[in-house]
């Protein structure tokens, strides 16, 4: 479920945050569907609660998931929140593109330079 890198220098809660928001966003996790406890995650991944508790503060803050009181935490609803992550990401793209075509970059040169980013492994 999640993956925890101890030789990242990322937080540890960042790391946790980062993940859960992965999940939802990429649809692993569906609109309503309950979270570990803070306990049960906490024993998964082997990090002090406290640690999975400020990630659910900042993810709740953040509009990814909610609380139930007595019941636990739940994702938000994961289609809206991947729609507006997706509209973010296109207006970061757009103006990564128009800097670049600004500073003199051919449609040529940034269609390689993505299908690079996108294929790494092939040259």
């Amino acid at each position: 479920m999640i993956q925890i890198d101890n030789n990242s220098s990322k937080a540890l809660y960042e790391q946790v945050y980062e993940e859960i928001k992965r999940l939802i966003l990429s649809k692993a996790l569906k609109s309503d569907e309950k979270l570990p406890s803070v306990r049960e995650l906490a024993s998964m991944v082997k990090i002090n609660p406290n640690t999975i508790q400020k990630a659910y503060k900042g993810l709740e803050e953040d509009n990814y998931i909610y609380t139930v009181k007595g019941r636990g935490n739940f994702v938000k609803n994961s289609e809206e929140l991947r729609s507006i992550h997706i509209k973010i990401m296109e207006e970061k793209l757009s103006e990564a593109l128009k800097t670049l075509k600004n500073i003199g970059m051919s449609d040529e040169y940034i269609i390689e330079m993505v299908k690079k980013m996108l294929n790494p492994e092939t040259k």
